[in-house]
């Protein structure tokens, strides 16, 4: 089976990469830049030029290929909106596996999605989702909703680094998963005949506040968070500002899913059905705790290492060998 992996140098799509890999398929990853995308060949996968904004540059990407798993989305710096990478490329990327009779199209959205009109990518997930269920194609709906690696950024480095965490709205809590298990699910779902035509959740054990990923950071990291609160109001004004400038509208759309998770609902669902459906053991599944304790051992161990060489650099300094 040849597996094209659309979006294969995010922090999704590069694990979708190695577990198809890990797992014996031939993996073709579609990329705008070879240079950004060379780990991914030394991985073993074949790269393929192709942007979803360019309909012509995806039928030869196409050819041979029989199933594709679609983890690509904007960024908020990105020069394309929203629009034009998640909804415009999307239906030139569905039509394209239509015409190139692809057997299989996964897609990640996002959970609840259905439940944001007025949140511009969530709305827009919801209707390629229709689209793609409307297109005839043999397709798998994945929704996560968080991933345990945004945590890092947001949370863990700027405790070490001593700078303020900031917390928005009333904080809802969110199931986060490790990206590795996503990728589980979404290279199972080849296997199963189950998952055909079919949407499901993918979200981690339990849901966490912010405080409560907050206080597992401390604990972890033998520091104080200095943590800001960021009024709901103040956010919308931010939005409302970005939305004003074309070149800052995916800021503004990013800072409108934002909100999602300032309103105190809980990002979660229900996942025995969804495990058990996919054959996978929920006890195999990452918990926050385990990967954030990971993620703290290996850098504090590396903080010391560092400390110990600018020690030995020092001592040489002062005791010079003659």
């Amino acid at each position: 089976m040849t597996l094209l992996i659309v979006g294969a140098t995010g922090t999704l799509g590069r694990q979708l990469t190695r577990r198809a890999l890990d797992e014996g398929y031939q993996v073709r990853c579609l990329v705008r830049g070879f240079k950004k995308a060379s780990f991914l060949k030394e991985w073993g996968a074949e790269l393929v030029p192709g942007d979803l904004c360019e309909p012509d540059t995806l039928k030869p990407a196409l050819e041979g290929v029989t199933a594709i798993i679609d983890a690509a989305t904007t960024r908020p710096t990105d020069s394309l909106s929203i629009k034009q990478v998640d909804w415009e490329g999307k239906i030139n990327l569905i039509q394209a596996a239509k015409a190139a009779n692809v057997e299989r199209f996964i897609f990640f959205s996002i959970l609840d999605a259905e439940k944001h009109p007025n949140v511009p990518l969530m709305e827009i997930k919801r209707c390629t989702e229709e689209y793609l269920a409307e297109s005839g194609l043999n397709y798998t709906i994945l929704r996560p909703c968080g991933f345990m690696q945004g945590l890092i950024g947001q949370y863990a480095i700027p405790i070490l680094e001593g700078q303020a965490v900031w917390v928005m709205g009333d904080t809802s809590p969110i199931a986060y998963m490790d990206t590795q298990d996503i990728a589980k699910f979404a290279i199972r779902a080849l296997k199963v005949p189950e998952t055909v035509n079919r949407s499901f959740p993918v979200v981690g054990p339990r849901a966490w506040g912010a405080y409560e990923v907050i206080r597992l950071c401390e604990r972890l990291s033998g520091k104080e968070a200095r943590v800001s609160r960021m009024p709901i109001g103040l956010l919308r004004g931010a939005r409302n500002v970005t939305r004003f400038f074309q070149w800052t509208w995916n800021v503004s759309d990013r800072l409108a899913f934002a909100e999602v998770i300032g309103t105190g609902k809980a990002l979660t669902a229900p996942m025995e059905e969804v495990y058990k459906t996919f054959g996978l053991n929920p006890n195999e599944t990452t918990t926050l705790e385990t990967y954030m304790q990971d993620y703290f051992s290996r850098i504090l161990k590396k903080l010391k290492e560092l400390d110990y060489e600018k020690s030995k650099k020092k001592e040489k300094r002062k005791y010079p060998r003659f």
